[in-house]
């Protein structure tokens, strides 16, 4: 009886404490990655080989594909994701939306909603989420967005914060306001590659 009990517990303690976190699996070498975005995936103001995706293709020796849109919505993005998760090659999705709806001064409840729905509609196909949080920008610079951290939490995903408020921050890192340049895009895709690496995706 003893031992059963000892058993029982034993399972109870595994169960309870064993880590939220998945084992991730590497990708192979013909698994490819989705840079799912705006203009900063898009690669506004640099060359298409300057893009952080076409950058982080390099770095990975993975195909990159990049689905970033320059001016698009995350409203307009959710409506977009579906067709490319279509891609069953794809094992990875770097989602990094937020900067139009900042700008046009949208619902911040529903760009946390949509980013959520983006997020699962991955799930569904066991893709994993890198999600890159992008600052408020008011008339004072930029300022953190708290959704993101409560995204990536509430959706148990990897969050890369404050890359893209360090880079806007270097004058010569940035071609405006809001987006950066060549140089710019190149530290970006250094610093998710390495984001990738930590997490064990690469």
């Amino acid at each position: 009886m003893k031992t059963i009990l000892m058993i029982t517990v034993s399972i109870l303690i595994f169960f309870t404490f064993k880590p939220k976190d998945i084992p991730i699996k590497t990708l192979s070498p013909q698994d490819s990655i989705l840079a799912f975005g705006d203009s900063l995936t898009y690669g506004f103001s640099a060359k298409p080989t300057e893009s952080y995706p076409a950058i982080l293709s390099k770095l990975s020796g993975h195909h990159v594909l990049n689905a970033g849109v320059n001016g698009e919505t995350s409203k307009e993005g959710l409506i977009r994701l579906p067709t490319l998760l279509e891609d069953t090659n794809i094992k990875v999705m770097i989602l990094f939306f937020g900067g139009n709806d900042i700008l046009q001064r949208r619902s911040m409840s529903e760009l946390k909603s949509n980013l959520k729905a983006m997020i699962d509609m991955a799930k569904e196909k066991n893709i994993k989420v890198l999600l890159i949080s992008v600052p408020n920008i008011g008339i004072f610079g930029l300022s953190p967005l708290g959704l993101y951290e409560e995204v990536a939490e509430e959706e148990d995903i990897v969050l890369l914060s404050g890359m893209l408020a360090d880079i806007l921050s270097q004058p010569t890192l940035k071609s405006d306001q809001i987006h950066p340049n060549a140089l710019g895009y190149k530290q970006m895709a250094e610093e998710i590659y390495e984001s990738l690496k930590k997490n064990g995706w690469l």
